[in-house]
């Protein structure tokens, strides 16, 4: 049974099912995930301190990312998505901080450095008054020190925190690609699994869901359909395509019918046990793309499918 997954994308190229997961749910009136609500406070802070004058590039990133995360909360409020984009918004606006902090400090510490400069230079022009002079520069030359150390505490401060952030961001990412790949082993234990430019393909055998000629689906194939439908679900209910296929065996006519409804009957299974019918389309094409030499008998056997397709692109 496959495991309850965070998020679903693939190794080697980011398969964006970070983005199947952000299908539009329009559930403007829900309540924001905890992590939304404080990459908003967090953001917000930033914008209104010193980050918008000293680090407006990370701030702007922090806007950026915050935007990503409100618009996966106008699509899916409930979605791990929007939550993983909301944390991500949070951190950033925290870098962003922390950047405007350094970047004061550094000020601080110049300026500290400057008037210790000045004050040396006062105190050989004041040479009259030495024994006055001298008390009063000793007394600026160590209030000087300490604004320069209190400036240099500071920005090694501040520096820990952004060093923190950035790890905390990359321990995020690796376990982002840890659950994709144990989203991808799980869907290979009931079907094959492959990722193509058209989206992640789901591929199950004509021979395991229907009988020969038939549009209802087997016992065994409501089974498998069960599985996928847990893990698609654990991920947010992505958009999916279902496509029908034949082999070339009668009327090519007869047989994109007959893989539509076989493609609708997956559908509408899908849909009796928990996806929105709002996310899944459904095409036969019958025998027209086929995938192996319909001259032989396990050609045949391999044109007759049905590929769940998961967030199609454009590409059908």
């Amino acid at each position: 049974m496959p495991s309850r997954l965070m998020m679903l994308s693939f190794p080697g190229r980011s398969l964006g099912l970070a983005a199947v997961l952000l299908a539009a749910s329009g559930c403007s009136s829900a309540l924001p995930p905890k992590e939304l609500v404080d990459a908003r406070s967090s953001y917000s802070r930033a914008n209104q301190g010193p980050a918008s004058t000293l680090a407006p590039a990370q701030l702007d990133n922090a806007r950026q990312a915050l935007s990503r995360a409100e618009g996966a909360f106008n699509e899916d409020p409930e979605s791990q998505q929007t939550r993983d984009l909301a944390y991500v918004a949070e951190r950033k606006a925290r870098e962003a901080e922390a950047a405007a902090a350094i970047e004061q400090a550094q000020r601080d510490k110049a300026a500290a450095e400057n008037n210790f400069k000045e004050l040396s230079q006062q105190q050989l022009a004041s040479a009259k008054d030495a024994l006055q002079t001298g008390q009063q520069q000793i007394e600026r030359e160590r209030q000087a020190r300490a604004q320069a150390e209190s400036a240099r505490l500071q920005a090694e401060s501040a520096r820990t925190e952004a060093e923190k952030a950035r790890k905390e961001a990359e321990d995020a990412r690796r376990e982002a690609e840890r659950v994709a790949n144990a989203a991808l082993a799980s869907l290979k234990e009931v079907a094959a699994v492959k990722e193509e430019k058209r989206g992640v393909v789901i591929t199950l055998s004509g021979a395991v869901l229907f009988a020969s000629g038939k549009s209802e689906l087997l016992p065994i194939a409501k089974e498998k359909l069960n599985q996928i439908a847990t893990t698609l679900k654990d991920q947010g209910s992505p958009p999916l395509r279902i496509e029908g296929h034949t082999d070339s065996t009668g009327s090519a006519d007869a047989n994109r019918k007959l893989s539509l409804a076989r493609a609708d009957s997956v559908k509408a299974h899908l849909i009796s046990v928990g996806l929105p019918a709002d996310k899944i389309a459904t095409v036969g094409h019958g025998p027209d793309r086929p995938v192996a030499d319909n001259k032989s008998p396990e050609g045949r056997a391999n044109n007759r499918r049905v590929e769940i397709i998961v967030n199609p692109t454009s590409a059908q």
